[in-house]
């Protein structure tokens, strides 16, 4: 039971998947920070409301709805993704790339020295039949 957890757990996925957590909370973090210092104070100065949650607020039959809290979320969540893209995703794609073009250099490295070898080879046995 315990080696097939430790299977399990050894996956790629799996350990990026928890990679993926613990950094998507982290930068949630900082983008909750970033909200709470400059956009909250930016939002009060232009709309005169502490927070988008309290932007474009009605109410209908004593139920009130919040257009600014979706905005809120949406702000987050667009902050969020674009923090994790620009600063995980783009920086692990390019190195995913440059290793990628290395081991493709090194096997045409690799064809071209077994290429030589053969043509020496047919060149030997050439040379030995006449």
């Amino acid at each position: 039971m315990v080696k097939g957890f430790r299977e399990f757990i050894s996956r790629g996925n799996v350990v990026d998947l928890a990679v993926a957590v613990v950094i998507g909370g982290a930068f949630a973090l900082v983008i909750d920070a970033v909200v709470t210092g400059f956009v909250n104070p930016l939002v009060a100065a232009v709309f005169g409301e502490p927070d988008l949650t309290q932007v474009a607020t009605f109410e209908i039959n004593n139920a009130e709805f919040s257009i600014g809290l979706i905005l809120d979320a949406l702000l987050n969540f667009l902050m969020v993704a674009a923090a994790i893209y620009f600063f995980i995703v783009v920086p692990i794609n390019k190195v995913r790339a440059r290793k990628a073009q290395d081991a493709a250099e090194e096997a045409e490295e690799v064809v071209a020295e077994e290429i030589a070898l053969l043509r020496e080879i047919r060149d030997e046995l050439r040379a030995s039949r006449t």
